[in-house]
């Protein structure tokens, strides 16, 4: 091992980074395709792209490129303030809302603390509890859903934080009102609860988490632009909680980490409701036809709260590799743990139909 290890923070050897996929013009290059036959359904993305409203916002941001961006995000916190019906002071603003779950990392984990989650939730809160040298507890879940009756039996003494994604990321499946109210009984005071609800926006009957923001519970909403709103590339998440939480995770938090163009994009986004309400609609009407389809083929799938469907295809990486050749991007997910399963975003109508036709190709 190279001398550099022994001078690096020890958690780091072990640590697996996330792998990102290759971009599209590679993938074209190396299939023989040109790009624009190439359909990526692998990262949530929302189809449509940012509404026109957005893109002239964030063009004329584009003026104060050589300024430093608003440090504060003043506009942007303003907006959400009143669409939240919350108190400024309430949020804070990262490069994505991974960059919050970094900042929770900062604040909370340590080496000999533990961050409970489920198995097959997101792996950036395996990733950031690693970083910062504390156990993950991964707790099995129930039915592709994450199983807060036996979360909340791991917590323990060395629990700071329990990270819980709803809709879940990769099984789309969501935690209901009830099972939330009832674990969030028996969670202590001194544990902090992340609720990632980055597909928020697609739920026609979402649970409400902010009322523990509002009781003053350790609870922090982490929410994003990168779905529904179609800014994935230009990166902006936030993060809700009680006043005093909200300063400590600002006490973690570069200068100028969000972009002015984002910010002003985010302002748009947040006012063109009716790009918000097309998205969803393509999206019900995407994932309904999916699930159909998948029903069809015989393969079982998990169904979905989100902007995307967990189906078993029997061997993920293989499939993943066939419908590669044939354009289609999908994501496996051994990963995971979840070799025989693949995760297909929804895309428009026309890309959801090349993708079934190269899946009934692929598993037959």
């Amino acid at each position: 091992m190279d001398a550099i290890w022994e001078q690096a923070n020890p958690q780091l050897r072990d640590l697996a980074p996330y792998e990102p996929g290759k971009p599209i013009e590679e993938t074209a290059r190396e299939c023989g395709l040109r790009p624009e036959q190439i359909i990526k359904l692998a990262s949530n993305e929302n189809p449509l792209g940012p509404s026109p409203k957005v893109r002239a916002a964030m063009q004329e941001a584009l003026e104060g490129a050589n300024y430093y961006p608003d440090g504060g995000a003043f506009y942007v916190r303003r907006a959400l303030a009143r669409k939240l019906d919350l108190p400024p002071e309430c949020l804070v603003f990262g490069n994505g809302s991974n960059e919050i779950i970094e900042f929770i990392g900062h604040a909370f984990l340590h080496p000999g603390a533990e961050m409970v989650t489920s198995e097959n939730a997101f792996v950036a809160y395996r990733l950031a509890a690693s970083l910062f040298g504390a156990a993950t507890v991964a707790v099995p879940d129930r039915d592709y859903r994450f199983d807060l009756e036996a979360i909340a039996r791991a917590i323990t003494p060395r629990t700071k934080v329990i990270f819980i994604a709803n809709p879940n990321n990769p099984t789309g499946t969501l935690v209901r009102q009830e099972a939330i109210d009832r674990f969030m009984t028996e969670v202590p005071d001194d544990v902090v609860v992340v609720f990632d609800e980055a597909y928020f926006e697609y739920l026609d009957d979402p649970p409400d988490t902010m009322k523990f923001v509002r009781q003053e519970r350790n609870v922090i909403i982490l929410r994003t632009f990168s779905k529904i709103h179609a800014l994935a590339n230009a990166r902006l998440g936030y993060g809700i909680a009680r006043a005093e939480l909200i300063r400590v995770l600002q006490k973690t938090r570069e200068p100028f980490n969000t972009n002015g163009l984002v910010q002003a994009g985010a302002v748009a986004a947040l006012a063109d409701e009716a790009h918000q309400a097309e998205t969803k609609r393509i999206t019900d009407e995407g994932r309904n036809y999916l699930e159909r389809e998948f029903a069809a083929l015989g393969l079982r799938f998990v169904p979905s709260a989100a902007n995307f469907v967990l189906v078993n295809v029997g061997d993920g990486k293989a499939i993943f590799k066939a419908m590669l050749e044939k354009g289609v991007i999908v994501r496996a997910l051994g990963g995971y743990k979840l070799p025989e399963w693949v995760r297909i975003s929804v895309g428009t109508m026309e890309q959801n139909r090349q993708c079934v036709a190269a899946l009934r190709e692929a598993v037959a």
